[in-house]
């Protein structure tokens, strides 16, 4: 158990039968009246943030969640396949729950799978990934004294703007978190 009066940043805990992780939290002593405590907290498995205030006794049941590093395998229609590396166990995985930053994922990459009591919600790709651009418009020289950019498809059909002087076949790194351009890759 875990009271509101100990929260700090990424706790999880177990609300109405949800699982809420802590945002942002401010213990508040008015000069009249009970202390409380202001919390910004996000529902781990939808998404959603909501803010509440809670008196600082208040007690919530610890939530525990499972991150694990499996490699994508294949997709299969709406499913996606990751294995366990310790068990080479393949788990399907709905599209659904995949999230936007996946369609920069190629298979053989590790992501890290999150899981509440067994039941996966999310699944994290690496922060940064490399890729091969295999269309994009030829870049023409003296156009770089801006910071000007085009469209290029990457490998894995994902679409980023990148500067002027990438061409097809480079290699760049990505942020999958913003689906920036970061550098092009060595190598």
């Amino acid at each position: 158990m875990i009271s509101a009066g100990d929260f700090r940043n990424g706790v999880t805990f177990e609300m109405d039968g949800q699982v809420m992780q802590v945002v942002e939290f401010q213990h508040v002593k008015p000069g009249k009246g009970a202390a409380f405590v202001r919390t910004k907290m996000k529902n781990v498995i939808t998404g959603a943030v909501v803010e509440t205030s809670f008196n600082p006794t208040a007690k919530f049941e610890e939530a525990t969640i499972e991150r694990k590093s499996m490699e994508y395998s294949y997709s299969d229609g709406n499913l996606y396949y990751f294995m366990d590396p310790e068990s080479y166990e393949l788990i399907p995985i709905d599209e659904s729950l995949l999230g936007d930053s996946f369609k920069f994922v190629k298979e053989n990459m590790v992501c890290v799978v999150m899981s509440y009591k067994g039941k996966v919600f999310a699944v994290e790709p690496p922060n940064f990934v490399e890729l091969v651009v295999t269309q994009t418009d030829p870049g023409f020289a003296g156009n770089t004294a801006t910071n000007a950019t085009k469209p290029a498809t990457v490998e894995t059909g994902a679409e980023v703007k990148v500067p002027l002087f990438i061409s097809e076949g480079d290699k760049i790194k990505i942020d999958t978190r913003s689906g920036e351009y970061l550098e092009r890759a060595k190598g």
